[in-house]
């Protein structure tokens, strides 16, 4: 047999002259009196490789008349091409079907909705957009593990399942294996988790921090990297159920540290990819986005403005007061809402911004208290087209002040027992941040709804694949 080779190899390389063998599956098909031109792709690249078939090779019969969908072995002759777009084709001697596919195959030539895509799951991978969308999810995924292994950060797997809550917003998939036809009850009737499987009340996790603090206690440097739930009744394009998570964390790190950690992670992503994956975001870019490289660009080379959420306040309520129109009103103390978070990085700043030094009744628990007695030492980094891309704080590593701070907003003192001790057991200034992968996904390929940049989205009423 040829050489197997990948689509993107021959054309990365531009391997001519030398017989190979391709295998994949059909993207079109023109039968011309004497010859055929196919179109296969194999995952590797967006264009795929154009195919001349004559007449009379092995096979040929049969794959002159195949249809979109169909998986197919080619093996042939790289010559260089004439065609315009190309450099490479193939001039096939055989040709062998593997996966036959009928007329009902839903994607066709013609332009296809991303909402009728998500209907057909088990097959959009085989389109140039979702192709593109995973090469890109990929190169991140390797790139978010050399940029932490480089920085000699210690690989952390926290568990899924949990018995404290992060976030304390109360959001979470519950986990059980009681009869929910026949629940187990106390004596005040609650249910009696003492049945249940882990013996306590436990949920699918909103965030891995808290477990990972505990090891930046003892290695100094870990970073966590996997699934992450949240059973917010949500169906707005920023929002999935079921999504990833990167959640570095520091000890001896301040907030400055961390956030400048926060900073080269994100331009070494854009980085990465401009790199390695030019070819699918110039496609992206072409399809859905007329500036992304760009954008992207100047992200990845502009200096991070850093300001407070006071100052940010400020400058929102002039812009107010001057005329712009906010669907939400500014006030100190509300949360800073997506179309404040785009402004300042759009309107005002031109560039990434981040806002530190929020009012701690809108933060978590965990966040260090500043000595005014009203803010936190957290950070969000804003940037153009997207609003709050990530988010991180110097935690709090006071006992009392962290003990207090629990009990004020309404959380269990024995849920976190664990994560109080470490307080009392050689505690040292901390950090870290998160940053959603499907965010920075959405961000760096263009897409616009969050359930385009994962394999099987998972939102309310949604979880047939």
């Amino acid at each position: 047999m040829a050489n197997e080779l990948l689509i993107k190899n021959i054309i990365k390389k531009n391997i001519v002259d030398q017989e190979a063998t391709i295998r994949g599956w059909v993207r079109s098909v023109r039968k011309k009196k004497s010859f055929s031109f196919i179109v296969i792709n194999d995952g590797s690249n967006v264009n795929g490789l154009q195919i001349v078939a004559d007449a009379g090779i092995d096979g040929y019969e049969e794959a002159s008349i195949m249809l979109a969908g169909t998986s197919v072995s080619i093996t042939g002759k790289l010559v260089k091409s004439m065609g315009k777009g190309q450099t490479v084709e193939m001039h096939a001697n055989g040709i062998k079907i593997i996966g036959s596919c009928d007329e009902t195959y839903p994607l066709q030539k013609k332009k296809t909705s991303l909402e009728f895509l998500r209907e057909k799951a088990h097959l959009r991978s085989r389109t140039n957009t979702f192709g593109a969308v995973m090469r890109v999810r990929h190169a991140l995924s390797f790139a978010t593990h050399e940029f932490f292994n480089n920085r000699d950060f210690y690989y952390l797997h926290t568990p899924i399942i949990t018995g404290s809550d992060c976030e304390g917003a109360g959001e979470m998939f519950k986990v059980t294996t009681l009869d929910l036809l026949n629940v187990p009850k106390d004596d005040k009737g609650a249910v009696d988790f003492s049945n249940d499987y882990f013996g306590m009340s436990t949920n699918l996790t909103v965030s891995g921090q808290l477990e990972a603090e505990t090891y930046a206690m003892g290695l100094g440097k870990v970073y966590t990297f996997g699934p992450t739930f949240r059973a917010e009744n949500s169906n707005t394009p920023r929002h999935i159920s079921e999504f990833w998570m990167i959640e570095p964390e520091v000890a001896f790190y301040d907030l400055d540290d961390v956030t400048t950690l926060a900073e080269e992670y994100l331009k070494y992503l854009i980085s990465y990819v401009l790199e390695k994956n030019i070819e699918d975001i110039e496609f992206l870019q072409s399809t859905y986005q007329n500036d992304l490289v760009s954008v992207l660009e100047k992200v990845r080379s502009s200096d991070f403005v850093r300001i407070s959420y006071t100052e940010a306040l400020d400058i929102l309520q002039k812009a107010q007061n001057d005329g712009h129109k906010f669907d939400f009103n500014v006030s100190w103390g509300s949360d800073i809402q997506t179309e404040h978070e785009r402004y300042l990085a759009e309107k005002h700043f031109e560039g990434p911004v981040v806002v530190t030094d929020y009012p701690k009744e809108i933060k978590p628990f965990y966040m260090k208290q500043n000595e005014d007695g009203k803010t936190v030492r957290a950070m969000d980094i804003l940037v153009p087209g997207i609003g709050e891309i990530m988010g991180g704080s110097q935690r709090e590593c006071d006992y009392n002040l962290l003990k207090n701070r629990i009990l004020e907003m309404g959380q269990n003192l024995d849920d976190y027992w664990w994560y109080l001790e470490l307080r009392k057991y050689g505690s040292v200034p901390h950090s870290g941040f998160g940053l959603g992968f499907e965010r920075v996904i959405m961000y760096i390929t263009g897409m616009s709804n969050i359930r385009d940049t994962i394999a099987f989205p998972r939102s309310p009423k949604n979880a047939g694949f």
